[in-house]
């Protein structure tokens, strides 16, 4: 990419990219993901490259992530029109267009294709040695052990310091456990682009979110509250923030759809952001996500 007759911020959004991205074409194959924050499809999507990224880490394929919205020089290099957009890249220049292939199945058998052709230099084992190891320790996360996976993830962190759904889990773990001071110095330590990852974004939402966390008389009291005036928004927003914080997402899901199902544009559409956040904090892949994304469906669109 061409960095003649630029201003400042485009050149340093050029070296970003050349680090970030060319840099790492020029021996292995990078899929390339244009995304935003506010792209459903982009979420629905991520998961399944981060999946697709990490099972094929091991035969030289990586994944990189540009946020359309902080970087649109470079999106606008690639002729970025709408998004997601998913491109392969060697060495600099795309081999391939994957934003068609939205489905694991689809998305290896063009990545096969494509390693079958080109001069990949095979790389990552680390990361598929620790895939074992970070399923345990979401599993261990959902399970509601904070302590516990906080054990596992930081054991994964020793062992690949840059890996950021293990740095991710470990701040969330962290976070579960309580320990949100430690949970909020590792965030400070990291640098771009680590601390710009989508992963790692979910980590500090649960962080933010478990700074909320009340003791036992505070949510019985916001519990009280909400149930006696259901048309106190305020009052039903706070208790879904205790509720979350306090490990019941279920009373907080419910109340934040019923606040959408009686007034989805209150304070600009806060009741649905909240929950938003919930579904990032917990994951998109995860059933109860899926299964309570339908419900909101059914609510914003009949």
């Amino acid at each position: 990419m061409a960095s003649l007759g630029l201003n400042l911020d485009e050149q340093k959004a050029v070296d970003r990219f050349r680090k970030n991205v060319a840099e790492p074409s020029m021996t292995q194959l990078v899929i390339l993901d244009f995304w935003a924050e506010w792209c459903g499809p982009c979420k629905a999507l991520s998961p399944v490259l981060e999946k697709v990224a990490a099972d094929y880490a091991d035969k030289g394929v990586v994944l990189a992530k540009v946020n359309v919205d902080e970087e649109q020089f470079i999106a606008s290099q690639f002729q970025v029109r709408s998004i997601p957009t998913v491109y392969a890249l060697f060495q600099g220049q795309p081999v391939a267009d994957l934003t068609n292939a939205r489905s694991e199945s689809q998305l290896k058998a063009v990545l096969d294709q494509l390693l079958a052709k080109l001069p990949i230099q095979a790389g990552g084992a680390p990361q598929a040695d620790i895939a074992p190891l970070l399923a345990m320790g979401e599993e261990v996360l959902a399970d509601g052990d904070g302590e516990r996976a906080a054990g596992i993830f930081a054991q994964i962190v020793d062992m690949a310091p840059e890996d950021a759904q293990a740095i991710s889990g470990l701040v969330r773990a962290l976070a579960l456990a309580g320990r949100v001071d430690e949970a909020e110095s590792l965030l400070a330590e990291l640098a771009p682009p680590l601390a710009d990852d989508p992963r790692i974004e979910r980590a500090r939402a649960a962080v933010a979110l478990a700074k909320d966390r009340p003791d036992e008389g505070e949510l019985a009291a916001l519990r009280s509250a909400a149930a006696a005036d259901p048309a106190d928004m305020d009052a039903q927003i706070a208790f879904a923030n205790a509720a979350f914080a306090a490990g019941e997402r279920d009373a907080a899901a419910e109340t934040l759809l019923k606040m959408i199902a009686a007034d989805r544009e209150w304070q600009d559409g806060a009741a649905r952001a909240k929950l938003l956040q919930m579904f990032e904090v917990i994951g998109l892949e995860d059933p109860w996500v899926a299964a309570t994304r339908r419900r909101l469906s059914t609510i914003l669109f009949g």
